[in-house]
């Protein structure tokens, strides 16, 4: 297995990503920097690049604003937290506001410095948001000065001079309407169950939230975790699995196998697949690859002796699998593509060296022969002594014979996460760019795939799981969009405008690995080269909101372990993957990390050679 790939020269950081994992209490935590940070996704926590020219009041600013996110690591429960959340939208964003105040309290009341950290990154945030140049109490939004008022009592640090004269217009009506509900909120810090049962209380004494929707919300809930309390008779369980498929893919017909509905799912996705007239080769492989196709299938089913599942989908109406050039019209794509070459001319020069590099590499291997004893081609220099001997002796000419390099296949799987945006996404498509042209001159296919989900946070199949009275543990509760960029057939002069899609400003969401992983493997399996190699390209473990908001937090990510090691282990696909800013060698056997996307290039060309350098694939 590769070294992770570190360069992180700048001492700051070494100590922030140290003392940031020790205060959220997981050594294994992520801690990467980025432009869209401060942000929690998943296991990984993104902070802000910090200035080369850091001073005290920067550095503390960004220290605090880790710290916030280091104690909701190690404090908060995301499941307790959506189940108490009011409905609607003022008084979701005051009970969220209360929550961070307890997290906040947590940290500064145990320890000094990050009470320092806290309070300078609440300096920062009212310096951005202008809310002490506020005049008017119509202007201002009750949850702020809610949770400037609760970070008050919860931590005994008082309200930052320049924001008291906004606080006070709104203090006295606050404090006469909770009483001392504000105060009892000190005392249950420690305990978010029963701090989040005060906090709404506290919330209808402001008039924040609607009796009855929490009364039904609350109704729903006790119904859902008595329904997981009876859960423990085997039978009941098999027999509410069984309900859940049928209600969540009313179409599929009953199986003689016992409904084995994730087998189902994996044929007919090898089915569209296989309508694709660029997909899969014809002929004497379709029985190979109804074979293959039918092991992917069953890995995507650990579970089919009606076990409980470790792994489900609520539904999979709402999924796609489309084509690059189907998401948006051939204007746009023209104009994206466009503005990918304009970047690609900064990049191309070093890219093209080591793509030249790899590309000497891969013809060097191919076997080469001779046919003898020709009639014309290159003259026979071996048999010029028969010449000199008989002069009458014909000469013999020779030509080389080109053999086939291995029929190999290469697929590159990216992650099209909104955490993928900006430089990681231009520099991914730009490399997949390349390397596709490299390795089409070597004779070797390459297919380009890309993973996100259709909407933010739950999108049509949570709407659904609402609409069906929230049944507990749905399981994968998002709408998955897989986009072909470039089929494996398709050759590079046909599909290379269709990699100014991820350039396009909204297409990047949120991330299931483990799915998108079973789909380019199903779709390798139905290959007939005799190698093929998958590789993935990914910042983040895999992070759905939806999902995890009603599953344990490591749901995805153990979905993810588990297909990655049926993959390993039968042993018919390569799999390596390479990590920007995230440890990927927590995952994949073959697998390096980068910390700067600036190498991603080198390191995807040295891994693929490293792969073609290899005499044998490996098997098992």
């Amino acid at each position: 297995m590769a070294k992770p790939v570190t360069v992180l020269s700048d001492p700051f950081r070494k100590a922030l990503i140290h003392s940031t994992r020790a205060l959220a209490e997981d050594p294994e935590l992520e801690v990467v920097f980025g432009p869209d940070g401060p942000r929690l996704d998943g296991r990984k926590l993104v902070l802000p690049n910090p200035p080369r020219d850091l001073n005290a009041r920067l550095s503390a600013t960004v220290r605090g604003q880790a710290d916030r996110l280091a104690l909701k690591v190690a404090h908060h429960d995301a499941a307790i937290h959506v189940r108490a959340r009011p409905v609607d939208t003022a008084g979701a964003e005051a009970f969220d506001v209360l929550e961070e105040a307890r997290l906040e309290a947590i940290g500064a009341n145990a320890m000094g410095g990050v009470r320092k950290n806290l309070r300078a990154a609440l300096q920062s945030d009212l310096d951005r948001s202008g809310l002490g140049r506020k005049e008017e109490k119509s202007e201002l939004n009750l949850a702020d000065i809610l949770g400037l008022i609760a970070r008050e009592i919860l931590t005994g640090d008082p309200v930052p001079n320049e924001a008291q004269r906004v606080v006070n217009l709104l203090r006295d009506e606050i404090e006469q309407k909770t009483g001392q509900g504000l105060n009892e909120l000190a005392d249950l810090i420690a305990d978010q169950k029963a701090f989040t049962q005060k906090a709404r209380e506290v919330l209808r004494a402001l008039d924040l939230t609607d009796d009855s929707q929490d009364a039904k919300e609350e109704e729903k809930n006790d119904e859902g975790e008595d329904e997981q309390s009876e859960g423990n008779d085997p039978s009941a369980e098999a027999e509410e699995d069984a309900e859940d498929q049928d209600d969540s893919q009313p179409q599929q017909e009953e199986e003689p196998n016992g409904g084995d509905d994730q087998s189902q799912t994996g044929d007919e996705d090898f089915t569209q697949m296989s309508g694709d007239p660029q997909s899969l080769a014809e002929g004497s492989a379709d029985e190979v690859v109804d074979g293959e196709a039918a092991e992917a299938s069953q890995m995507q089913t650990p579970n089919a002796g009606g076990e409980r599942k470790d792994y489900d989908v609520f539904t999979k109406a709402y999924d796609e699998v489309i084509n690059a050039e189907d998401l948006c019209d051939p204007e746009e794509l023209e104009r994206l593509r466009g503005f990918l070459n304009q970047q690609l001319a900064n990049l191309s020069n070093v890219v093209a060296r080591l793509a030249n590099r790899l590309q000497r590499r891969l013809m060097a291997q191919q076997s080469r022969s001779w046919n003898f004893d020709l009639e014309e081609g290159v003259l026979d220099a071996a048999k010029l002594t028969r010449v000199i001997i008989d002069p009458s002796a014909p000469l013999s000419f020779k030509q080389e014979k080109d053999t086939e390099f291995r029929d190999t296949v290469v697929t590159l799987l990216l992650d099209n996460s909104g955490s993928m945006r900006g430089r990681p996404i231009m520099v991914a498509a730009i490399c997949a760019d390349v390397l596709a042209r490299t390795l089409e001159r070597c004779g070797v296919k390459v297919e380009i795939l890309g993973f996100t989900t259709k909407a933010w946070k739950g999108g049509q199949s949570r709407e659904q799981w609402v609409r069906e009275g929230k049944p507990a543990a749905p399981g994968r509760l998002n709408d998955l969009r897989h986009i072909i960029y470039k089929a494996a057939d398709n050759p590079w002069r046909r599909a290379n405008k269709n990699l100014g899609l991820m350039m396009r400003e909204g297409l990047l969401k949120e991330n299931i690995d483990g799915e998108a992983l079973q789909w380019a493997y199903t779709r390798l399996l139905g290959r007939p080269e005799s190698r093929r190699i998958l590789m993935v390209i990914s910042d983040g473990a895999p992070v759905d909101d939806s999902t995890l908001s009603v599953n344990s937090g490591h749901y995805l990510e153990n979905h993810l372990r588990k297909v990655i090691a049926d993959i390993e282990g039968a042993g018919r696909v390569e799999l390596a993957a390479i990590g920007i800013g995230h440890d990927v060698t927590r995952y994949y056997r073959r697998a390096m990390t980068l910390i700067d996307v600036e190498q991603l290039g080198g390191a995807l060309i040295e891994k693929l050679a490293e792969l073609f350098d290899e005499k044998t694939a490996a098997r098992r």
